[in-house]
């Protein structure tokens, strides 16, 4: 597709690939920091379409929308990457992003026994270590009496 060529957005507004492109990697860069930057710039050489379109698209046009606020996103997130299964590695990313938009280490742990509910305990066992590596890795302590 050609960088000028213009689509609408799900807001409404008229923008150019590159535009999209911009605005979901702004979007990226505030939400997931380094860890997002780093699993997209990792898909350059392989495949620069794929890394496009989760920055221009995932981003630029689903994360940006008004809806809902980050924490409720990565709260979406984190419950679709458990029920899944086999996520691990987003998940990192995602319990991550979760911390930088405000999300309390209680409240992640919290949801993940959430999901056990409804995807089933080696999936929400498998999210809650995931989480447990991320949290050590940033230094946090879980507040047990919540």
């Amino acid at each position: 597709m050609n960088e000028t060529m213009t689509q609408q957005s799900p807001t409404g507004d008229a923008m150019t690939r590159e535009a999209r492109y911009d605005r979901g990697r702004k979007v990226l860069d505030a939400v997931d920091g380094t860890a997002g930057a780093k699993v997209v710039d990792a898909l350059k050489d392989i495949s620069p379409e794929l890394e496009h379109q989760v920055v221009a698209w995932g981003f630029g046009e689903i994360y940006s929308r008004p809806g809902l606020e980050p924490r409720d996103r990565q709260l979406v997130t984190l419950g679709m990457l458990t029920a899944l299964g086999g996520c691990e590695p987003q998940l990192e990313v995602h319990i991550n992003a979760a911390l930088n938009v405000g999300l309390a280490p209680e409240q992640i742990i919290e949801a993940l026994l959430h999901s056990a509910v409804y995807c089933g305990f080696p999936r929400a066992l498998n999210a809650t270590f995931t989480a447990k590596k991320v949290l050590a890795e940033r230094g946090l302590s879980l507040n047990h009496s919540v």
